[in-house]
């Protein structure tokens, strides 16, 4: 029994749409496993390395510093981590912050997405203001200031 032109047209065909089905289904996977990697690679991010002594950790963004207070004592070895939370696509300051004291002659500046630190002993009680002048419209911006305040 032979089988019709047609029927083997047909089943031509059918072949043909369940390989399209499944090469679609194939690229969709894909698409979708690697919009979940870079998601999960985004949101869910290492905690910087412990370090040892007085470590305060300051992270900043576009939004501004999470702490607007820091207090530390007069004699005490303090090491302050910034962390860049943005990444280098700002148009801003390409996602770098910095935390600097004029008055005790403090600067570090965070890359994109990382953190650097700067250890320091402060030897005189006081006020000081700490702020970053990389981006974000500088000390001009309240968000980008905060206060170290030195105990004595």
């Amino acid at each position: 029994m032979k089988k019709s032109r047609r029927m083997l047209i047909r089943q031509a065909r059918l072949r043909q749409k369940r390989l399209r089905s499944a090469i679609f289904a194939l690229v969709v996977i894909g698409v979708l496993g690697l919009a979940g990697f870079f998601l999960a690679k985004a949101f869910f991010r290492p905690p910087p390395p412990p370090m040892a002594g007085n470590v305060i950790d300051v992270s900043a963004s576009m939004d501004g510093f999470d702490k607007t207070e820091i207090h530390v004592k007069s004699g005490e070895p303090v090491t302050i981590r910034l962390t860049s939370l943005d990444n280098s696509y700002h148009t801003d300051g390409d996602g770098k912050h910095q935390w600097a004291v004029d008055e005790l002659g403090l600067n570090v500046i965070a890359q994109p997405e990382s953190s650097n630190y700067v250890t320091f002993t402060p030897d005189k009680a006081g006020t000081y203001t700490f702020y970053c002048d990389v981006c974000c419209g500088g000390r001009a911006n309240p968000t980008m200031i905060g206060k170290l305040v030195v105990e004595g």
